[in-house]
């Protein structure tokens, strides 16, 4: 089967954080088109692929992306005009050659990753299949677990929390509209507790809620009790998942978390606490990413009851989860595709991970577009798991619904 490329056409459009971001449109001779945009992390790991940015500080206080959209519409149009768009592997290694450097430092990944996931679509719209189905094949069955983020602190939030991210994790129902369902009113039901305390209900980048709260046991408290006003059970129905994001609070090998200097045996231990105290089924990025033993440390004590989950620690790329496989560092990956920079590394990431046992979260980012391709490619994957935020702003819910939309097709 061959149908060619016609026309590759890139543009700078605005992320959900009114930042620049990259949208490209892969055009073939069928008159089919297949768009894509990338989205951009806040709370970012050294280990990712390089984001490429103008840095003009006159110019979108210097985060316009007119080279990465330069390098779209010449360097990579040029090679991949007259290419064959089911060609998706030879299409994303011939840009990853193109490039030349380990973390796509010369044309950028915020270049390389539209045109890769514009192609699969403009492949799927060629065959006028659902998306989902053109990367998953007949077996893409699955619909993940949604872990909604609705409440914030860290980076994401200007408030005392160290945490980033409090999860709810709705894992004991028949279907994703019904465990989406049971979020939303907790959701509702929190942001009526909120308002009851005097607290803040503004949201944040991802869509949850940033109150000013005195520890992160009070968090909890609160989710615990939102859950409950909504009529459902802790735990049995729906649980709590973290990520602390630790890269953010960690300095000269020690982590300066809730005002004290801790070790990362002791923040382990911390979390251990938090774990037989509250309905916690999974920590992302617990310990920062280069602290392999403290990784460890946590995988050790924890592994065998709750997901240990590498975001910053992987970076979604393969050579990084070997070595976590050999440590026994983590039992989970968070696959976020702006990480490595191509569809055909981010399944290469996902194959291996799946291979050696490890659970798979796909996720979006802090800075999102209303682009829906992670849900379609979760249900491919078979992944577990799928963060998108809270189910509030529009490029949040914009992947839950796309989800609706594959459980129906599928039904």
């Amino acid at each position: 089967m061959e149908t060619l490329i016609e026309k590759v056409v890139a543009r700078q459009i605005l992320d959900s954080r009114g930042i620049p971001t990259v949208e490209v449109d892969v055009v073939l001779e069928n008159g089919k088109v297949g768009r894509a945009s990338t989205p951009s992390g806040l709370s970012r790991g050294s280990h990712e692929a390089f984001e490429l940015r103008d840095n003009l500080a006159d110019f979108y206080a210097g985060r316009s992306v007119w080279q990465a959209v330069n390098n779209v519409n010449v360097v990579l149009a040029e090679k991949i005009v007259g290419m064959n768009v089911f060609r998706q592997k030879e299409i994303d290694d011939l840009m990853i050659e193109l490039d030349g450097t380990p973390d796509k430092h010369r044309l950028g990944a915020n270049a390389i990753l539209p045109v890769s996931l514009a192609v699969a679509r403009g492949a799927a719209e060629s065959l006028e299949v659902p998306l989902y189905r053109y990367l998953g094949g007949i077996f893409a069955t699955g619909i993940p677990i949604p872990m909604v983020n609705v409440l914030n602190g860290g980076a994401h939030a200007d408030n005392r929390l160290d945490i980033q991210e409090f999860m709810l994790v709705p894992h004991s129902f028949s279907s994703f509209a019904d465990s989406l369902r049971a979020t939303c009113e907790t959701f509702y039901s929190l942001k009526r507790i909120l308002h009851e305390r005097g607290l803040s209900t503004n949201v944040g980048d991802e869509g949850g809620f940033a109150p000013d709260l005195e520890s992160h046991e009070e968090a909890f408290d609160l989710l615990i009790q939102a859950i409950e006003s909504a009529g459902y059970l802790p735990e049995r129905q729906i649980s709590l998942a973290i990520d602390a994001a630790s890269n953010e609070f960690f300095e000269d090998g020690a982590y300066y978390f809730e005002g004290a200097k801790r070790t990362a045996k002791e923040m382990a231990l911390m979390f251990e606490g938090w774990t037989q105290k509250y309905p916690i089924c999974s920590i992302e990025d617990g310990m920062a990413q280069d602290d392999w033993l403290g990784w460890l440390f946590l995988n050790e004590i924890l592994g065998d009851k709750i997901m240990i989950v590498g975001d910053d620690l992987f970076a979604s790329n393969r050579l990084r989860i070997e070595k976590g496989v050999q440590k026994r560092a983590a039992n989970a990956v968070l696959v976020k595709p702006n990480q490595v920079g191509t569809l055909t590394e981010t399944f290469e990431s996902i194959r291996f991970s799946q291979n050696n046992g490890l659970k798979i979260i796909l996720s979006h980012r802090s800075g999102e577009t209303i682009d829906a391709f992670i849900a379609d490619l979760s249900v491919a994957v078979h992944a577990d798991y799928i963060k998108s935020g809270s189910v509030s702003r529009t490029e949040r819910t914009a992947k839950y619904n796309q989800l609706f939309r594959i459980e129906s097709d599928m039904s």
